[in-house]
């Protein structure tokens, strides 16, 4: 019996310790307590920031937390960039990390550790990427380059510098010499920059390969290559949005028939459908050798990437037939010549009428501005656009007419801008007669829609106006007015002098920026990453603006520069 006890136990020590031996080989955090909001923090670095001549071939890290090990590896970017893995070696809430190969002979590294590091406990992420710089010679090269990336989603942005030997740079092919990422407000830092030109870029890099994809990875240009001088400490205020670089023409993937009259597109991307009409398509019948024409082209109420055709004509189910289609141009410009696919036939009847499906302002709205406003509607089927005058009256309550004019955006939808100023608090009824509304089926519908709505009093209006310094007047700079929400209108002014006034202005909160339009486009130009085309530089007022109801906000001052 004592023997029995005496092994039992050497086994339970055993299988104790080999329990303890676990515990320590996993990562884990302590357990319980409140959840974990706050995120983690480098505490030390080995060697210390500024630090010279050094002559080992690692770095260490010591962390507030216990971190995922894995968003570590992730989140290190050292510049000058080194070839090769590096090795973590772990021990708790500390890492140390070794260099692939030795290290160059006075160089001054940059080591980043950008804010993808998570903690264990709440998968929090790093507030701001942490930055210390070392050399292998007698001296630190300390020149600066900071800004701020303006976009929804600003934090966890790499920023890609590339010292600047020749006008080759191609963010697509060459990996950044010198890198850093945004904290959670969109700002950055370049450290430990050496005297020279630099071209920087801001790309939201979706795979962390360090190089841009075109298509995968939104990319944000300079409006100007960096010179740091000798004497130059800092260059501030470098500022970026983030654009699509979309070089490849839209494809039509397919043509089906959902009844015998309309046709529904699905193209590889999002069409510009205000700049497609019906003569850019045609039906070909390659088993009788007839063509046929498209009557009507709209968008109406489908997916981003469809429009919808309508023909009067049928077809044979069992003959091979073919949709047509040349110049088509998506977004951003890029022009299809010639594509095809063939048509999916379908003989249903269409028993539909035409409705109208959304109002641009909303239905019932009492926000309608009395002076420069339109209305847009939209609706389902397409209909002969020459019958919509006759078929339409816009009216006060008093039964008085409001003359109007009509801009069509394609064949179901179009916008009523009324010709004379509305009034005030008054409201207004626009009718639509849909036994005028016939589609290609001959289907119409033996109602009237009416569309309410209620002009804004005007008394709420607010403003502002101030003065503008440090700007180039020569170079055509505009003013912004962007709406912290997107509710809000938003409202631009050309200026030319250092004086602004912005009037009749819709209450809320503003952000004010301005950029110098160069190129006279009357709109933000994004640049190009290769062969290389600056943006437009902007700034930011730093403070938000909350413009109150019957309270103007006078003598601001915005220094550009």
């Amino acid at each position: 019996m004592g023997k029995f006890t005496k092994e039992k136990s050497v086994r339970i020590a055993l299988i104790f310790f080999a329990f303890l031996l676990a515990q320590c080989a996993l990562q884990l955090p302590p357990g319980g307590g409140e959840i974990d909001t706050i995120p983690p923090d480098i505490i030390e670095v080995f060697p210390e920031d500024g630090t010279t001549n050094y002559g080992r071939n690692y770095f260490e890290l010591r962390f507030s937390e216990w971190v995922d090990k894995r968003s570590v590896r992730d989140a290190i970017f050292i510049s000058p960039a080194v070839d090769g893995l590096l090795e973590l070696n772990w021990s708790g809430r500390s890492v140390r990390i070794y260099f692939p190969e030795d290290l160059r002979k006075d160089f001054t590294y940059v080591v980043t550790i950008g804010t993808d590091v998570v903690d264990l406990n709440n998968r929090n992420r790093m507030a701001e990427a942490y930055t210390f710089t070392f050399s292998t010679g007698d001296e630190i090269d300390r020149r600066v380059i900071s800004g701020k990336v303006y976009d929804p989603k600003p934090d966890g942005i790499m920023m890609f510098a590339y010292k600047l030997l020749a006008d080759t740079v191609n963010p697509a092919l060459h990996k950044p010499d010198y890198i850093s990422q945004t904290g959670r407000d969109g700002t950055f830092k370049l450290l430990g920059l050496a005297e020279g030109a630099y071209r920087v870029f801001a790309v939201k890099d979706e795979f962390r390969d360090l190089l841009f994809q075109a298509g995968q990875d939104l990319i944000g240009m300079p409006f100007s290559d960096i010179f740091l001088a000798r004497e130059d400490t800092l260059y501030a205020n470098l500022n970026f949005f983030l654009t699509d670089i979309d070089t490849t023409p839209p494809r039509l993937l397919s043509a089906v028939m959902t009844d015998r009259n309309h046709i529904l597109l699905n193209f590889s991307e999002k069409i510009d459908s205000t700049l497609i009409r019906s003569d850019n398509f045609r039906i070909a019948d390659s088993t009788s050798g007839e063509n046929y024409d498209i009557v009507f082209t709209y968008k109406g109420n489908t997916k981003p990437t469809e429009m919808v055709l309508v023909t009067t004509d049928s077809f044979k189910v069992d003959n091979k037939i073919f949709l047509l289609a040349d110049s088509l141009r998506d977004i951003s410009g890029n022009l299809t010549i010639y594509d095809f696919v063939q048509l999916t036939v379908n003989d249903k009847v269409d028993t539909f009428a035409v409705s109208l499906y959304k109002a641009d302002p909303g239905f019932g709205t009492n926000q309608a501005d009395f002076q420069f406003q339109s209305f847009k509607f939209y609706f389902d089927d397409a209909f002969n656009t020459g019958e919509v005058v006759s078929a339409v009256t816009f009216k006060d309550t008093l039964a008085r007419s409001i003359p109007f004019s009509i801009n069509f955006f394609d064949d179901a939808s179009f916008e009523i801008i009324p010709i004379i100023k509305l009034q005030p608090s008054t409201d207004y009824i626009i009718s639509f007669d849909m036994l005028k509304f016939v589609d290609a089926a001959g289907n119409k519908a033996d109602t009237v829609i009416q569309y309410k709505f209620k002009t804004i009093s005007g008394m709420d209006f607010t403003g502002l106006s101030g003065m503008v310094t440090n700007i180039d007047f020569a170079k055509n700079p505009v003013l912004v007015l962007e709406p912290v929400s997107g509710s809000k209108q938003r409202y631009t002014k050309n200026i030319s002098g250092s004086k602004f006034n912005f009037e009749r202005i819709q209450p809320g909160k503003y952000f004010l920026w301005a950029y110098l339009d160069e190129d006279s486009s009357n709109t933000y130009t994004h640049g190009w990453p290769f062969p290389f085309k600056p943006s437009e530089e902007f700034n930011f007022y730093p403070d938000t603006l909350e413009l109150r109801p019957r309270w103007s906000v006078t003598d601001l001052k915005f220094q550009f520069r």
